[in-house]
């Protein structure tokens, strides 16, 4: 099973700058751009939805995007 945390970061001179911690060296990441200002919170049900969907990428199964933003979307994030 994949874990995933879930942490805040920015892009500096083009690269994502993660706030708070370093990553080991070689770490896979999954990131997401929020396009506004506002706080962009995923719940432990989201979070676990999201990896869900990863890990149906990583085997080759498509997963509906529009879907899972509606998901996100319904439940306030």
């Amino acid at each position: 099973m994949t874990t995933m945390r879930t942490l805040r970061g920015r892009v500096v001179e083009g690269k994502v700058v993660v706030e708070g911690e370093a990553l080991p060296e070689g770490a896979h990441v999954a990131v997401m751009v929020v396009e506004s200002e506002t706080d962009f919170v995923l719940t432990p049900a989201l979070q676990r939805r999201l990896a869900e969907s990863i890990a149906e990428a990583d085997r080759g199964e498509s997963s509906d995007f529009e879907a899972f933003i509606g998901e996100v979307e319904a439940a306030g994030g």
